[in-house]
């Protein structure tokens, strides 16, 4: 065989495989975000509330029928027997129809319980380097939580509510920017374990930075929560708003940082 031709064929088996692996993580991710997306809370309940609302419609539907029937009965278009079978329908159709939206009702107001409850990302995969830092992040990100509403209480605490509702959005944009990190990881994790081995080394050294990222920016947000906490447990404090906001801006500078690098390592659009 030609020389020329054999390396030409080991580049496209080369190519071909690591777009083939490509695909495979690109199909994996999305059958595994829908399923993710069937299987939320929320979505499960709007199936529910979609089903109790056809239902009720339908006996809507029986009702209008059966009261057109006793009408014409009680006028004396039709006989005496269809107007008793009506009044008998109404009646078992009505005690349906109400139990149907009282249903909705309690699926409705699950809904809004549910809505008011923080969204859950999913975690990585248990192999990924990233796992690690999210769970603890999202632990993190309950106690902040806890921690905030509590010193949000006039009743508890002397902490200005200025102070409190900046470290709160500071938390939420910090998530944000970690988990952005966490993307770009997972990413550069799939692009290694299908890249050949002599092109890996590159990427693992990306794994490796993006996971000193990661845990530096999950390190900061803790950092926050540590403030909140030590403010919260000495709530009489002379200082209160010092502590809280050092912790703010601290966390505020490197949810920034995080951002700049997950902007300038994304990589450009075609």
């Amino acid at each position: 065989m030609d020389p020329r031709r054999r390396v030409a064929g080991e580049i496209a088996q080369i190519v071909g495989g690591a777009v083939h692996g490509q695909l495979q993580g690109q199909l994996a991710d999305q059958v595994k975000r829908r399923l993710s997306a069937w299987n939320d809370p929320r979505a499960k309940l709007d199936r529910r509330y979609r089903r109790s609302s056809r239902v009720l419609t339908f006996w809507l539907i029986v009702l209008a029928i059966l009261a057109v029937v006793g009408t014409l009965t009680l006028v004396g278009a039709l006989p005496s027997a269809p107007g008793v079978i009506a009044a008998i329908g109404l009646a078992g159709t009505g005690v349906l129809a109400v139990r149907t939206k009282s249903k909705m009702r309690e699926i409705d107001t699950a809904r809004r319980q549910l809505a008011l409850a923080p969204v859950r990302t999913p975690l990585p995969a248990r192999s990924s380097a990233a796992r690690q830092p999210m769970e603890r992040l999202e632990d993190a990100e309950d106690t902040l939580r806890e921690l905030l509403r509590q010193l949000d209480s006039a009743a508890l605490t002397s902490v200005p509510t200025d102070s409190v509702a900046q470290a709160r959005a500071t938390g939420t944009e910090a998530s944000a920017a970690i988990r952005a990190v966490s993307h770009q990881l997972q990413a550069v994790e799939r692009a290694r374990d299908t890249a050949p081995p002599l092109d890996r080394g590159p990427l693992v050294d990306g794994v490796h930075r993006l996971r000193a990222q990661l845990d530096e920016g999950v390190e900061g947000y803790c950092g926050l929560v540590a403030a909140a906490g030590r403010v919260l447990a000495e709530s009489t404090a002379s200082n209160p708003r010092q502590v809280l906001g050092d912790a703010t801006d601290h966390l505020a500078g490197l949810a920034s940082a995080l951002r700049d690098i997950s902007h300038w390592t994304r990589p450009e659009s075609p």
